[in-house]
């Protein structure tokens, strides 16, 4: 699944690629990504100039000036940037025609994808965006920030920092980095994280994204960038996907466990931590 790093990727290549075209037409080939009225997202992209393209967390916002075209890749989505000659291809499943002769495409291969439009100055309110939390390397993450949500948390820390409404962005991978970076065992109750724990969590959190940007993100298994950027942040991951290989700092083989569902890659030794 593409994460903040990679969505930010994305936009960064799309904006060298699609500023300052106008979709002249849309076409929508599977309507259940579509998070609004059919007929009210097609009359408010078509004839419109995209003039920037941001992000927030894992979402890409496409500014049309007025509107803003909100799109979440989920879990494989992913933008094609293509001559309009070019097969549609089975999983392409939005199709934006634009001026140039070339098509944006939306490939989505489980179709979990979502997109919607927003008034732009609203963006903000929107019920999608509003109930986030902060992004990972945002300034306005600080200690007590995470401790107040962290408080009444009776959950494992791993499953906390998956909580969009607490940090925005983060995943899967980049949380079991972040926890193995500081050292703190991903099945501690978020109650219990410390002062210093929580501020080793921000610190870590910022470097870890900051990096992964520099390298392109990171491409494993479903997430693969569709637009000619191959990242390269897998070769610096440290626990990710390292079952029973050595830890890189005291040689225990790395542990693979489920918590929430999902896999959680650890070493137990360098992330001992008292878990009440």
């Amino acid at each position: 699944m593409p994460e903040i790093v990679e969505v930010r990727v994305v936009a960064s290549v799309l904006k060298k690629q699609i500023i300052g075209k106008k979709i002249e037409k849309v076409k929508i080939l599977y309507f259940g990504i579509i998070d609004k009225d059919v007929n009210d997202f097609i009359s408010e992209i078509e004839k419109k100039t995209i003039l920037n393209i941001n992000t927030y967390g894992k979402w890409l916002m496409f500014d049309l000036g007025e509107k803003t075209m909100l799109s979440h890749l989920r879990m494989e989505g992913k933008y094609f940037y293509v001559p309009s000659e070019n097969k549609i291809t089975k999983h392409d499943h939005i199709i934006f025609s634009l001026d140039n002769g070339y098509d944006l495409r939306y490939n989505d291969v489980r179709k979990f994808g979502k997109m919607l439009t927003v008034d732009t100055n609203k963006i903000y309110e929107c019920s999608h965006i509003k109930k986030l939390g902060i992004e990972p390397d945002d300034k306005r993450l600080t200690t007590d920030y995470l401790l107040n949500k962290f408080k009444n948390k009776k959950i494992p820390i791993k499953e906390a920092l998956l909580d969009q409404s607490i940090i925005n962005g983060l995943g899967n991978i980049y949380v079991n980095e972040v926890l193995f970076a500081s050292k703190i065992n991903p099945f501690k109750k978020a109650s219990d994280i410390t002062k210093d724990e929580a501020s080793k969590i921000i610190k870590e959190s910022s470097k870890i994204i900051t990096r992964s940007y520099e390298l392109g993100g990171t491409t494993i298994k479903s997430y693969t960038s569709s637009l000619g950027v191959i990242g390269h942040y897998q070769d610096e991951l440290k626990v990710q996907s390292k079952e029973g290989m050595p830890c890189l700092i005291c040689n225990t083989p790395i542990k693979r466990k489920k918590i929430g569902g999902r896999s959680t890659f650890y070493c137990e030794k360098c992330q001992k931590t008292n878990i009440s």
